[in-house]
């Protein structure tokens, strides 16, 4: 058997992304590579069982542990939203007002309100 190589990618804070290039023996899982990584190690917070903190994904699906890797496959280690990003547009929107984003920020001269 021939050897695969991943990507395994993990943002343990907001613009702060960590990347590790791995070897690893044909039909290895996800799993697998989390170990080989040691990224477990480096980053104890990461708790793989308590999946409504952590998950885990190749190439933004989720996937299980046992799925097996392909030659060129990213394995993403996803962390708990702290913020619902609707609930934030809605927040953000509100501070900006209504003249200055959205739809209706740029009228044409002598257009209707709205349009």
């Amino acid at each position: 058997m021939s050897d695969i190589t991943i990507t395994l990618v993990y943002a343990p804070k907001a613009r702060e992304v960590t990347a590790q290039t791995l070897s690893l023996p044909a039909g290895s899982t996800v799993l697998q590579g989390l170990q080989a990584s040691h990224v477990l190690q480096s980053f104890p917070e990461i708790d793989l069982d308590d999946e409504d903190a952590y998950s885990v994904g190749v190439w933004s699906r989720k996937a299980p542990p046992s799925q097996v890797l392909r030659h060129l496959d990213r394995i993403e280690i996803y962390r708990a939203l702290t913020v619902d990003p609707k609930v934030a547009r809605r927040e953000r929107f509100q501070s900006q007002g209504t003249h200055r984003a959205g739809l209706f920020s740029k009228r044409r001269p002598g257009a209707k309100p709205g349009y």
